[in-house]
Formats: structure tokens, sequence, C-alpha cells
């Protein structure tokens, strides 16, 4: 099993939500409603096998498969890698756009700052797109 983040159980809860969040979709019905139950509603594990109408061990179970699940699909198809390195890559194209705005405004090249400007523009605007998917 893969550990995207070390630590303690706030950390887990985060990445799980982030594993649910890109492949949730792909578990079956009853590992999805185990682990929103769980970690999005934080129900005890004897809350859900009351809403579920499966004994706790049953609930305890599924929830593992499915967290073993969502670091396989993670493993398997890397799109939380791919997403976080893309997001790093749009703070790159930002910054370096922002330096060549600077350099083109300081020595009165309008036509290069205009172009950066519109690089920039759209890098911020991309990157704020990703967070509202992630949100």
């Amino acid at each position: 099993m893969t550990v995207l983040f070390s630590g303690d159980y706030v950390e887990k809860l985060v990445e799980i939500g982030i594993l649910f969040d890109f492949y949730g979709k792909l578990l079956s019905k009853k590992q999805y409603s185990v682990v929103e139950l769980y970690y999005i509603h934080d129900l005890s594990l004897s809350e859900i096998g009351e809403e579920l109408n499966i004994s706790r061990q049953g609930v305890y179970d599924t929830l593992k498969r499915a967290e073993q699940k969502l670091y396989k699909f993670e493993k398997d198809l890397g799109l939380i890698k791919k997403f976080n390195s893309g997001h790093d890559s749009l703070r790159k194209i930002i910054s370096i756009s922002q330096d060549i705005m600077n350099l083109a405004n300081k020595q009165g090249l309008d036509e290069i700052l205009e172009k950066s400007m519109e690089i920039n523009r759209i890098s911020n605007r991309v990157l704020e797109n990703n967070r509202e998917v992630m949100e």
C-alpha cells in the first residue's frame, strides 16, 4: 500500500478524501457507501453497519478493501501525481511569465509585456479551475 502522506489520522483522512475524489466512482456501490459514510460523514463502523444492514466486521472489511483499491488505483493510474505535477508546472509558468513581465516593463517592450500578461492570466485561470475541481 503506497502512502501519499505520512502521519496521523487527520493526514490519512485528507489522503483518503483525495483518493476518493479521484477514484471513488471506481469502487463498488457498497465500498463507495462505506468510505463515504466513514470518511466524509464521520459515522462509526457500528453506525454504518446499522445504516447498510451489515455487521460491524463487514463494514471494517469493506472499508479496508476499499482503501486498498483506492491506493492501487493511484499506483496504477497515477492521476493524483499527474494532477499535482500539472499544478507545479503551472506555478512555474506563472512565475516565469511574471519575470518576463517585469523585464519587459523595465525595458519598455510593450508587445512582450502584453503577451506575458496573457500567458500569466491564462495560467492562473487554469490553476484556479483545477482548484475548483478539487473542492
